[in-house]
């Protein structure tokens, strides 16, 4: 602590992604319009999944709550964000960034345990179709998201917490344009080695636990899928898997660059374009992913606007 201004934090600065004028105006508009499908999108295979009686089934309950999931996610980082693109002082309270950091934390490591859930029941519907009622049942369903919700809960309070009872130097100036671990302990005051031990170990162990699941279940669906006599039928089995793996690509990937690589002096700066990525864009990608690949969503889709042109053409 010698050599450092310790005061106390009250508000944070964020130094935001660019000062160039135009390129502002360009990010405002791409994010709003992201943001805006990521709203649409989302809402939309909610209540879609909600309406459709053919799509009350385990892997769309999963994905209904993938949906909420990618919404409250987008919703904590980006109007902050696009409010204060334009912004002179990028500011936000002591407790606002607090709340940021756990809202987003929560909402991203449910994710992680959403997708391996969704792994476990495609495993369980193509390699015990006999059994997939049984084990994926509506209570066996509720407790897997419960827990999911539960797992990401500790993870996120303990990382907030333990990030937020730190002594902050001034000026409290974050070099990112949201509240993030990595670049709240850079303005500690104190060694922040411990902090750094307990997100590794948390993230890893989350990565770890539901990559598991979910490297376990597709072996043994590749496996099942192999010994199908008929190419139809391979190409069938693999269809519905491969909405969830290209999901479950593109959020790890992205998670284990930012969290688990060791960083560098300027992981900083190459985290915060890598967080535009995966705080915007994928949580509008997910409903984008899984209505354009999925045969059942898009017929449900088509079901659901001839049943309004119908009440319309009734009316008239």
């Amino acid at each position: 602590m010698e050599g450092k201004n310790q005061t106390v934090a009250t508000e944070f600065i964020f130094l935001g992604l660019t000062d160039n004028l135009c390129q502002k105006a360009v990010l405002f508009i791409t994010f709003l319009f992201v943001y805006l499908v990521t709203l649409g999108g989302n809402l939309g295979m909610i209540i879609l999944i909600g309406v459709d009686p053919r799509l009350h089934t385990p892997m769309y309950f999963f994905l209904s709550h993938l949906s909420f999931v990618d919404l409250c996610s987008s919703s904590s980082i980006a109007p902050k964000m696009l409010c204060d693109i334009f912004a002179e002082k990028k500011s936000i309270s002591f407790v606002g960034c607090a709340a940021q950091m756990w809202f987003f934390g929560l909402f991203v490591a449910t994710e992680c345990f959403l997708l391996a859930a969704m792994a476990y029941d495609r495993y369980t519907a193509i390699c015990k179709p006999l059994l997939y009622p049984l084990i994926m049942s509506q209570q066996a369903c509720v407790l897997l998201v419960v827990e999911s919700y539960a797992i990401a809960l500790t993870s996120t309070t303990t990382h907030t917490t333990f990030t937020f009872c730190l002594p902050f130097c001034g000026p409290h100036v974050i070099n990112h344009f949201f509240c993030d671990i990595s670049p709240l302990l850079s303005l500690a005051c104190v060694d922040t080695e411990m902090n750094k031990l307990v997100l590794f170990v948390f993230a890893g162990a989350i990565g770890v636990l539901s990559g598991l699941v979910i490297m376990v279940s597709y072996v043994c669906i590749l496996m099942a899928v192999l010994k199908i006599q008929t190419d139809s039928g391979r190409q069938k089995a693999f269809s519905t898997c491969s909405s969830h793996l290209t999901a479950v690509t593109i959020l790890y990937g992205t998670l284990f660059f930012i969290y688990v690589r060791p960083s560098s002096s300027s992981s900083l700066d190459i985290n915060k374009v890598i967080s535009m990525f995966y705080t915007v864009v994928i949580p509008m990608l997910n409903p984008l992913i899984y209505s354009l690949r999925n045969k059942e969503v898009k017929d449900a889709f088509r079901r659901s606007l001839d049943g309004k042109h119908f009440l319309i053409v009734k009316v008239r």
